[in-house]
């Protein structure tokens, strides 16, 4: 399998790109308006204590209060008193109130972005991650990255380990440090241990909230977690970015530096050229097609994700059951891809298409399960239920891909639908009605989108006659294309002369200059203008759709004007 790492680098935003087989597989996003948190550590002051909850909330310094529940309370006051033994506190059976109080100091850790209208949740559990080890200052314990398989070689690190693992102090080995001399893994723990000394003199000198230590940049994050041998090549589009990638390798990887190209043509860019553009608007529909025909619908909820598998245009060249395989099959390799490059967590049921067969239904888990395996973010699949559900769950850190880059719907809050014309249209009849009733005004001009006003108006003006009749006010109605359907502007309120001025923006007799924006619908020998949403309607002026007109105004009535040609005679129709 063919390993790329794409980094593009622009004035407002960095983006990295993972591809495997050419194929995008994860993204991530660096903002200057929007710093990553993740790996951050912060003095806090505890502000809530909340023993229903069995949780406090810290103020750290950020727009919201951290959460931190009491598993990740245990080691509150290690750094508070350095004669404590570091060893975490059991916190199963203990009250939070036992463990903090409000006012208390506290240093803690990000574990989880701030997510919707959720602050971050944090922990005393601190880890510094390195290249090759992952430092836990307040744990004496020692870990073997699981993804080191062959047992010599863990034996090896484990002794290693051991050996270099400071007092008091616990270390986890990682992927990387596999085949590394015990001077590199030295190296990385020396610096490890300067960092925390670093982070405690900060905590002993600043006053909460105050940040203590900042996790690096994206790309060094990439080079430091991601750009291992595995990975074939790493290309960048920035020469600043380039040469100060390759000082970093100079000092944690040399080996790896001939593997750093830099890619400088302007056309076509560097994601355009690998398809990832393409790929990541794909990656914010609803819909996703399988090579196969079938497809997916991922509807993603505050409470879980759910993923439905369809069939849709394969219909397969055996029998009904290889067809629900093969598209169960191709499903699962893209369902573990979709949750990796949309970074979905939490809660995730998957409803694939039901299968009969035992043998089936096994291959489809056992084939989902190690595409699974190539994500780094944990997960942990249940089976498959009694209604043929797959559940699972998938650690959620941070923001998924579509919140980073789309924000919800301002007129449909994230349902995806509005209402229809014929909804709001009795809507807004119900509160016009409502303004007039309450009110001592003799007339009303109300701006609405151009589908809306139609309906309000009625055939012949029927519904705004209606609309008088039981108001007994005199109502103005106009279209307005920039005005959304869910959206009523009230543009006049008064005497009927003063709101005849503004809901009439013409007059008879008056000459002006207009663009014929289209043919009249049902008389398309006439053309349609509009003054701010007043429609006007032209004598002859059919075919000058696009065209500027001089057109004198002959009539005016309350929902539209009549007009002529001025200078100029209308092309006869042959």
């Amino acid at each position: 399998m063919t390993k790329e790492i794409l980094v593009n680098v622009d004035v407002t935003e960095t983006r990295v790109a993972m591809l495997e087989d050419g194929v995008l597989v994860e993204a991530y996003y660096e903002r200057p308006v929007h710093q990553r948190t993740v790996g951050n550590i912060y003095k806090g002051r505890v502000e809530n204590v909340l023993p229903g909850m069995q949780a406090a909330f810290v103020n750290i310094g950020l727009e919201r209060n951290a959460f931190l529940y009491v598993a990740d309370a245990g080691n509150a006051r290690l750094v508070e008193d350095e004669d404590l033994t570091p060893e975490p506190l059991d916190t199963r059976h203990v009250n939070i109130t036992e463990v903090l109080h409000e006012g208390m100091e506290i240093m803690v850790q990000v574990a989880k972005e701030p997510i919707g209208t959720k602050g971050a949740r944090v922990t005393t559990h601190l880890t510094l991650p390195g290249r090759y080890l992952v430092l836990m200052p307040l744990v004496d314990y020692t870990g073997i990255s699981r993804r080191i398989e062959d047992e010599a070689e863990r034996e090896r690190l484990r002794a290693i380990t051991e050996r270099i693992k400071p007092p008091g102090m616990g270390l986890i080995v990682r992927t990387m440090a596999a085949g590394r001399s015990i001077e590199e893994l030295v190296a990385d723990v020396n610096f490890l241990t300067r960092l925390w000394s670093r982070i405690q003199l900060r905590y002993r000198q600043s006053q909460a909230p105050a940040l203590l230590h900042k996790d690096l940049g994206l790309v060094y994050r990439i080079l430091r977690d991601s750009f291992t041998p595995e990975i074939d090549r790493l290309i960048i589009d920035s020469r600043q970015e380039y040469e100060r990638v390759m000082e970093l390798l100079d000092d944690i990887s040399p080996d790896l530096k001939p593997r750093v190209q830099l890619y400088q043509q302007q056309t076509p860019s560097l994601f355009d050229l690998y398809h990832v553009e393409h790929e990541l608007d794909k990656a914010l529909r609803r819909r996703v097609w399988l090579k196969s025909g079938g497809y997916l619908v991922i509807d993603q909820t505050e409470a879980l994700t759910a993923i439905d598998v369809n069939t849709g245009k394969f219909v397969g060249t055996t029998d009904l059951s290889d067809t629900v395989l093969r598209t169960n099959l191709e499903a699962a390799a893209e369902i573990a891809r979709q949750l990796r490059l949309r970074d979905i967590g939490g809660i995730i049921i998957i409803d694939f298409i039901d299968m009969t067969s035992p043998d089936h239904r096994e291959a489809v888990l056992k084939v989902f399960q190690e595409h699974l395996q190539k994500d780094r973010t944990k997960s942990y699949v249940l089976g498959i239920t009694q209604l043929g559900l797959v559940e699972m769950t998938r650690k959620k850190v941070r923001e998924t891909l579509d919140t980073v880059l789309t924000r919800p719907c301002p007129y449909c809050e994230g349902r995806g639908r509005v209402f229809s014309e014929e909804t709001m249209a009795n809507r807004f009849r119900r509160e016009l009605r409502a303004i007039l009733n309450t009110s001592n005004s003799e007339a009303i001009l109300a701006e609405v989108n151009p589908g809306v006003a139609a309906l309000l108006i009625g055939a012949g003006g029927a519904n705004l006659r209606e609309l008088e009749r039981e108001t007994g006010k005199t109502v103005y109605i106009r279209g307005a294309q920039d005005c959304h359907v869910e959206q009523m502007h009230i543009r006049g309120l008064g005497t009927r002369a003063e709101v005849e001025a503004k809901a009439l923006p013409v007059r008879p007799g008056q000459v002006l200059e207009v663009t014929v924006e289209e043919a009249h619908a049902t008389n398309p020998w006439n053309g349609i203008a509009r003054i701010e949403g007043y429609v006007i309607d032209i004598e002859g002026a059919g075919n000058l759709a696009g065209e500027t007109a001089r057109i004198e105004i002959t009539r005016a009535y309350r929902t539209y004007a009549k007009a002529r040609l001025v200078g100029q005679e209308p092309v006869l129709e042959q």
